[in-house]
């Protein structure tokens, strides 16, 4: 039996908050594993990963400051294919789903199945679940927009202000460099600028932070929109802003729609 026939990959999403989001299925690939790669950036995380297997490693060390996370995503890539292509039954365990910003577990598999590999990824619950949790926000009440903040600054978007618009890892806001954990005020206050085509300055926005540990609360901070720029923001934090005017009734579809079920009713 070839080594491509024998080594796999599953990529699984272990949730946000310690222990209490992680699947059967996903504990399963875990303990099963000849390897397990962590992707997460807490010690009491990787802790309770060692826990469950004997070899468990690190992905962190790959983060350095001033270096291109591109460039960290490709090593990450690269340490686990090497142990695929040795054979062996890799796992990649990372914060909530393994799917939702994470460059490296989507790579990993693409590549995994393009050498011949068995290779899939197994869903978790996201910072996005807990979000709507945490905030009582039901995304088919108004509708939700979901951005990574500085693409949505890089590119024009047609923002809704009637729905919810949700823009992720907003203390990177504006990063060109991908080499940055943060940036600052002058960066935000063009976020601010951005939005205000859309938004009043006074407009009530939310910054939110997921609990990652049983003990914790979740982050929800209310400011206005003006007063951003100032907030103590960081990599996981999120911006949710809450429609800021109502639905705007489409007449001439409802019309449309209204004569349908008129001639429905008559046939």
């Amino acid at each position: 039996m070839n080594n491509a026939s024998k080594g796999s990959l599953a990529c699984v999403g272990i949730g946000i908050t310690l222990g209490s989001h992680i699947s059967p299925l996903a504990r399963s690939h875990i303990e099963q594993a000849d390897v397990v790669f962590s992707g997460v950036s807490d010690g009491i995380v990787e802790l309770w990963l060692s826990g469950m297997n004997k070899d468990v490693r690190s992905l962190q060390p790959y983060y350095q400051e001033g270096k291109s996370r591109l460039k960290t995503y490709r090593q990450m890539v690269d340490a686990i294919m090497t142990e695929v292509r040795a054979g062996k039954r890799v796992c990649g365990a990372f914060y909530g789903h393994p799917g939702v910003f994470a460059w490296a577990p989507h790579k990993a598999i693409e590549m995994a199945r393009l050498e011949g590999y068995a290779a899939h990824m197994e869903p978790g619950i996201s910072a996005e679940d807990c979000l709507y949790a945490d905030l009582g926000i039901d995304p088919g009440a108004y509708g939700c927009q979901h951005y990574e903040t500085s693409q949505f600054m890089f590119y024009r978007r047609c923002v809704d202000p009637s729905a919810w618009l949700i823009l992720w890892q907003v203390g990177l806001a504006g990063d060109q460099s991908k080499k940055r954990f943060a940036t600052g005020a002058a960066y935000r206050q063009v976020l601010v600028d951005v939005l205000l085509r859309d938004y009043p300055p006074e407009h009530e926005v939310v910054v939110y932070r997921a609990a990652t540990l049983p003990i914790q609360s979740p982050r929800i901070e209310r400011l206005m929109l003006a007063k951003l720029p100032h907030a103590d923001l960081g990599m996981t934090d999120t911006l949710a802003i809450p429609p800021a005017r109502s639905l705007q009734p489409d007449v001439e579809v409802r019309a449309r729609l209204t004569a349908l079920d008129q001639a429905i009713a008559d046939s």
